[in-house]
């Protein structure tokens, strides 16, 4: 049941971008052909009055279809309301307005978390954590008598304020000062302790104490029964989610060959989906927010067969005063949707077979 919570719930993203494409196209009076979940052969299909619906068998995305790309559609070249011949702003609004619907979803999404379960907050209190120390007997740590589970309160007499700069504080206090005396005051159970630690010089040129350091914090589910309340609540969750989405792009852009192996295909995310959904409700509906922001944070980004990349197509449009031959657009959109898909496919395989455990 939790796997298809999972797969509900990346259906239900899918179908709410492209829903974002097609009413924003509907209620411009702009023609639509085809609504369409998923690519290949169709699972499921119903031919309505002006549209053709299907949910199709490769559930990598979905599209909206336009009749300008039917040569036997019927409609005049010139007619009004194709999509090429309207403005470059009404196409900028139906191009952008999936990433839009998925970013508005995430955010009720979020308030109506906060309405219902509750959405679970970090509480940072004073100090640096120590989960694990290193298993030799012979590092600085175990020799300076630090102990798992034991909390940094200040270094050298500084007290470490709550807040995620402490670990960088003790890092870099660390990282600075080899073979040279630290003093640590350091709370264990019920009492402070201070204790005196030498880092080891390492090859890098850098202290080294051997243990892992992480941020002092507690998880608080915090929830309102005031709609105006939750509203608030949910955008600054809303904020925190896209901020660490943007960001955790822009270092896998920065470092793809450190982060790469950390991308995830559908399978990972539906085994993640399905971890939440085990949990609790409240870990499903922080999932679906997420990976609803990732989803219009992905679909954004300048890429040929992407969202973004049409945009970036609309805008040397605009800067030329025409487009580009029909020729060229097709080729790299189709040549981006092959490099996806091929993607996706490698995702998948990788995925099972680090799942199944090949």
């Amino acid at each position: 049941m939790s796997i298809l919570a999972a797969i509900g719930v990346l259906a239900v993203l899918i179908c709410v971008h492209e829903l974002g494409h097609f009413w924003a196209a509907r209620v411009q009076g702009i023609r639509v052909s085809q609504f369409s979940l998923g690519f290949g052969p169709a699972l499921w299909s119903y031919q309505g009055r002006e549209v053709h619906y299907a949910i199709r068998a490769i559930p990598l995305g979905g599209y909206v279809g336009f009749p300008d790309d039917d040569p036997d559609s019927g409609i005049p070249d010139d007619d009004p309301d194709l999509l090429r011949n309207r403005p470059i702003g009404d196409r900028a609004v139906v191009i952008s307005a999936g990433v839009l619907a998925n970013l508005v979803f995430a955010y009720l999404i979020l308030t109506t978390q906060v309405l219902t379960v509750g959405i679970p907050q970090l509480v940072y209190q004073p100090g640096v954590r120590i989960p694990q120390i290193a298993l030799d007997t012979s590092t600085v740590a175990q020799k300076a008598g630090l102990r798992a589970g034991d909390v940094i309160l200040g270094v050298d007499g500084q007290t470490l304020a709550p807040g995620k700069e402490a670990v960088n504080r003790v890092v870099q206090a660390i990282q600075s000062r080899p073979n040279q005396p630290i003093r640590l005051q350091v709370q264990r159970q019920n009492q402070v302790v201070e204790l005196t630690v030498i880092p080891e010089l390492t090859a890098n040129g850098q202290g080294r104490i051997g243990v892992q350091l992480q941020d002092n914090v507690t998880v608080k589910t915090r929830y309102s029964r005031n709609p105006l309340e939750a509203m608030g609540l949910g955008a600054q969750e809303f904020q925190r989610l896209l901020t660490s989405t943007v960001q955790g792009y822009g270092e896998l852009i920065q470092h793809f060959r450190e982060t790469a192996n950390q991308v995830a295909g559908p399978v990972a995310i539906v085994a993640m989906g399905a971890g939440f959904a085990r949990t609790s409700w409240s870990g499903l509906l922080q999932f679906s927010a997420l990976i609803s922001i990732n989803l219009a944070v992905i679909n954004i980004l300048p890429l040929p067969a992407l969202d973004g990349g049409q945009l970036v197509f609309l805008g040397i449009e605009a800067l030329r005063g025409r487009p580009l031959p029909t020729r060229v657009q097709e080729g790299v959109m189709q040549t981006g949707l092959l490099l996806l898909l091929g993607l996706g496919v490698f995702l998948i395989i990788r995925d099972t077979v680090r799942l199944v455990g090949l």
